[in-house]
């Protein structure tokens, strides 16, 4: 990218956070999700990286968060709340200790060991879905709270935060049982206690609510008729800037503490959460000090393992250099610490570029089309395409050839483009206009319309020749994947090298074949060709729903063909139902039943079942 191209997306991207952030820092509002956000972050700091020269003092980089609201009295950080930069893969993690080290080797600090690495290890926490609040205790007593703000200058929220049970309002005044049973702690719990009754000491962590209550708490909102919260953060958030303390009191809200800013004694990070617990905070058990980076992204792992299970809503882990005077001596970055930074876990979401569009032609003739994308991570890998369905969802969704758009994939679901971002347009974006000729065959295409407003797929545009290459490949690979005859080593490229030799025409075709057949082709040995021949002949055997899912049927999924097969129990009775009869099934309607019975009365259907059962099919009824 040109210096002057990565200023204009510099510009475009940062206006875009400022305008996300303001909605939600102050006006407690999303538009967009959380990792849809970091993303557009994520992009907008790997460019000021590229092009150090174009960051300003009003990126959104280099600040915190929004203005605080105008309805609670401000208040002054006697330490700045900072964020933190965000990593979402162990190549960044490393990338991020190779700088350590640097930074240690080039600024030695007088008198300490072990210049040039991070001695003393890491320590490693959840980073839950919270809001970060600053407690501030005066003798021993809750003075007052604070909200994070924009760094410098918070809002007092002390009558709310006073509602949280969590939080205490007195330090304790015993020390708990298994920290006692510590001795090589005792001088250090005995010298912070005495120091932390007299003067002021402040405690920072996150109020958090529970998925148990933040679930509770929208069926609530959606009873009374009311908006729904997004996410437990933007409730914890909503609930500690409400004016009225009675509506915090009925939240629920939890508290961790993470952090213990004041220095009573600590030497880590690890000893500070010790002792904040020893004052009486409520800290997260899950922590873990970690001996080197191995160890951090073993933790990362397991901790991404329990995630489904753990009672609040979380993304990712902070590890932090646990030596304190080390953490200091890396300084400051913008308005992050360089010794912390929050370790992600792959997010749902992203954003990303529509480098193209491109049509693809499936096995009942649709056509679809395929953005091309920009590479992005996602949910666990890297993603290049995104389904659009159809005309209608590219015209609904407005998206176009050089937008910058929101990606979301879950699990192993094919990625979408769920929105656009308009305000990165440049003015040289394409509108994608639908081909009316099968890039595939050059047949005519044609678009059939909606018959029913629940037929999500009829909307689509169709290819009018039922042999052409495209179709014939699909319908192959749909017949031999995993929920049809499952063929072990017949992927897309072995069906259309099959296709292209004029081995096969259709699927029947597949269990004429023989070792001698394949032994010419490019990539089969003979111990290959073998296996892929033993494979198709142990699918001969098949229980009559796998039978009826690998025909593909248009409108018959899995469900349906389990269905079919359970109410006729015969492939016979199957080939002769009317729609009628078809209609009596359990969740067939009238389009699919048409559909049904319209492909077994057509002949070339037939004969393709016929030949089927000649090469050896047996379905088990």
């Amino acid at each position: 990218m040109t210096k002057f191209a990565a200023k204009q997306r510099i510009e475009k991207l940062r206006t875009e956070i400022d305008y996300h952030r303001y909605l939600y820092h102050v006006l407690d509002r999303i538009e967009i999700s959380d990792a849809a956000l970091d993303s557009l972050k994520h992009e907008l700091e790997q460019l000021e990286t590229e092009f150090p020269d174009l960051v300003t003092i009003d990126s959104p980089t280099q600040r915190v968060g929004g203005a605080p609201l105008p309805e609670f009295t401000k208040v002054q950080h006697m330490v700045p709340m900072l964020s933190l930069n965000d990593t979402f893969n162990t190549e960044e993690v490393k990338e991020w200790e190779t700088r350590l080290v640097r930074l240690l080797k080039n600024n030695p600090s007088p008198g300490r060991r072990g210049e040039g690495e991070v001695s003393g290890g890491y320590y490693a926490e959840i980073k839950m879905d919270g809001f970060s609040i600053s407690l501030v205790y005066r003798d021993g007593i809750l003075d007052h709270a604070a909200t994070r703000g924009d760094g410098q200058t918070g809002e007092d929220v002390t009558m709310n935060v006073k509602t949280v049970e969590a939080i205490p309002l007195r330090f304790a005044s015993s020390v708990p049982h298994d920290i006692a049973l510590l001795p090589e702690y005792a001088r250090l719990i005995s010298s912070a206690l005495t120091r932390a009754m007299k003067g002021v000491v402040e405690i920072r962590g996150e109020i958090v609510m529970t998925t148990s209550v933040f679930e509770g708490l929208n069926r609530l909102q959606e009873k009374r008729g009311e908006e729904k919260f997004a996410n437990p953060r933007n409730a914890a958030a909503g609930s500690i800037r409400q004016l009225d303390p009675k509506i915090a009191a009925s939240r629920k809200l939890d508290f961790y503490a993470f952090d213990l800013v004041t220095d009573l004694g600590q030497k880590t990070h690890e000893e500070a959460h010790l002792l904040a617990r020893v004052l009486g905070c409520k800290v997260n058990p899950l922590s873990r000090y970690c001996a080197d980076l191995d160890a951090v992204i073993t933790y990362y792992q397991e901790i991404e393992k329990q995630r489904p299970k753990l009672p609040y809503w979380m993304d990712g882990i902070v590890v932090n250099v646990n030596d304190i005077a080390m953490f200091k001596q890396l300084g400051v970055a913008g308005k992050a610490p360089r010794g912390a930074i929050a370790f992600k876990y792959p997010a749902e979401e992203a954003t990303t570029i529509v480098e193209d569009i491109q049509v693809q032609v499936g096995r009942t003739g649709a056509l679809t089309p395929v953005a091309h994308l920009k590479p992005v991570h996602v949910a666990g890998s890297t993603v290049s395409r995104a389904t659009l369905h159809n005309e209608d969802e590219i015209k609904r969704l407005d998206v176009r050839i050089g937008d910058t758009v929101i990606v979301q994939k879950a699990g192993d679901v094919i990625p979408d483009i769920v929105r656009v971002l308009p305000n990165l347009r440049t003015g040289k974006e394409k509108k994608f206009v639908m081909p009316t000729k099968c890039s595939i065959c050059g047949s005519v295409v044609k678009k059939q319309e909606a018959k029913s407003k629940k037929q999500t797929d009829s909307v689509a545009s169709y290819c009018t020749n039922a042999n052409c290459f495209a179709q014939q490949k699909e319908r192959i690979i749909h017949f031999v994947s995993r929920k049809a005859f499952n063929i072990d080593g017949l992927g897309e490229k072995i069906v259309e090298q099959l296709l292209n030799e004029g081995l096969i025409r259709d699927a029947a075709d597949l269990f004429e074949l023989t070792v001698g057949d394949l032994l010419p082709l490019e990539r089969f040995a003979e111990k290959s060709a073998e296996n892929l021949v033993a494979a198709i002949a142990a699918a001969r055997r098949q229980p009559l729903a796998r039978f009826i899912y690998g025909l593909g049927i248009r409108h018959v999924g899995e469900e349906t063909a389990i269905d079919c097969a359970q109410h006729f129990k015969t492939l016979q009775k199957l080939e002769d139902a009317s729609s009628e009869e078809l209609e009596a099934i359990r969740d067939v309607g009238p389009v699919v039943a048409a559909s049904i019975h319209a492909w077994f009365q057509d002949k070339a259907n037939q004969r393709f079942i016929a030949r089927l059962l000649k090469n050896g099919i047996i379905i088990d009824n």
